[in-house]
């Protein structure tokens, strides 16, 4: 069974910085894409970044050059660097990876998501 697990939300006053982590847990054979998403309530799932098994990466407009996104295939885990966080930054961020099973069946699995809080 696989899981990601998320962490580092939280309060965080505006101009500072976050560190989100998403770990893959349960056997498979590749991690290949992942990606963070956020949700504001009552409005739809964004995509905010995401990076491919070869490392490519893509950012919405709203965060491009405040944060990254970055993962190690091997310890099966993937962060998002968030700087200069502003208000409307706050939102519930998710992760999410695709993955290749050991029978190379394929999959996606979502993280239960984590808040984070920007205060002006």
């Amino acid at each position: 069974q696989v899981q990601l697990v998320e962490s580092g939300g939280g309060l965080v006053q505006a101009g500072g910085s976050l560190r989100l982590s998403c770990v893959v847990s349960g056997v498979i054979r590749l991690l290949n894409h992942m990606a963070w998403y956020r949700q504001i309530p009552g409005h739809e799932r964004e995509m905010v970044a995401t990076i491919s098994s070869g490392g490519a990466t893509n950012y919405s407009d709203s965060v491009k050059g405040r944060f990254t996104i970055f993962e190690d295939n091997a310890k099966k885990t993937g962060w998002l660097q968030m700087n200069s966080l502003k208000p409307e930054d706050t939102a519930v961020y998710y992760c999410t990876a695709d993955v290749t099973f050991l029978d190379w069946r394929p999959d996606r699995f979502w993280g239960q998501g984590t808040q984070v809080t920007v205060a002006p």
